[in-house]
């Protein structure tokens, strides 16, 4: 047994259109979702890159303390090269004339 429903035409056309914007929002809101899931997941990936470059930066930046000790022993090293170069300097003159 069928009930029928006692719609105008007008009253059906306008249950369609609704129907039919319903599935629109629906599938709108699927295609959001699914965007959005994939925009996480993608900042989530990113965010382990970002943290394993930071891990590495700490251990390549542990030993900065020898920075300082390192830069003293350049600048002995460059101050007695300044006078092996000022006494071949002096010495050359003194062959070439």
């Amino acid at each position: 047994m069928m009930y029928a429903l006692g719609l105008t035409a007008t009253q059906e056309s306008l249950w369609w259109v609704t129907l039919g914007l319903a599935l629109i929002v629906l599938v709108a809101v699927a295609a959001f979702l699914t965007l959005l899931v994939t925009l996480v997941n993608t900042i989530d990936k990113r965010v382990e890159l970002i943290r394993a470059t930071l891990d590495q930066a700490e251990v390549n930046t542990s030993d900065t303390a020898l920075i300082a000790e390192t830069a003293e022993w350049l600048e002995a090293v460059l101050a007695e090269g300044l006078e092996h170069h000022l006494f071949l300097g002096r010495v050359l003159d003194k062959v070439r004339s």
